[in-house]
């Protein structure tokens, strides 16, 4: 993995260091990531995406904290031993359950046909 597999959006009212955390759990729940892949230094990416050091190295440590990653003397961070590297599909579902509320309150909000969102949808799907 390196610094950017990580897409962080600064004008995002999510902090920061919650959206990288968000994203390992779904790269940890999706197998994408699996135990023992190293992450990239907290220095590759706070250069990468141009953001505080310690932003990245905060997120890292609710990341351990909450047992997704561990600290390997001498290398870095990985995703612990102990994190089940693929979730069930209704776990993976259930990450995504909040920003799936919103975009139907933000689709009703400007009043777009459902079908309309879901095609469109889709296609960012297929990309």
């Amino acid at each position: 993995m390196d610094a950017s597999m990580f897409a962080i959006q600064p004008s995002s009212a999510e902090p920061i260091y919650r959206q990288i955390v968000e994203q390992l759990r779904r790269l940890i729940a999706g197998g994408q990531l699996a135990s023992g892949d190293l992450l990239p230094s907290v220095r590759d990416v706070a250069g990468f995406h141009a953001i505080n050091p310690m932003t990245v190295s905060r997120a890292y440590g609710m990341a351990e904290t909450e047992g997704l990653l561990e600290r390997l003397r001498g290398k870095g961070m990985a995703v612990a031993v102990t994190t089940r590297s693929t979730a069930t599909q209704a776990q993976r579902m259930a990450l995504l359950e909040a920003q799936l509320q919103a975009l139907a309150r933000h689709a009703r909000e400007l009043e777009l046909p459902g079908d309309a969102v879901l095609r469109r949808l889709g296609k960012l799907l297929d990309e």
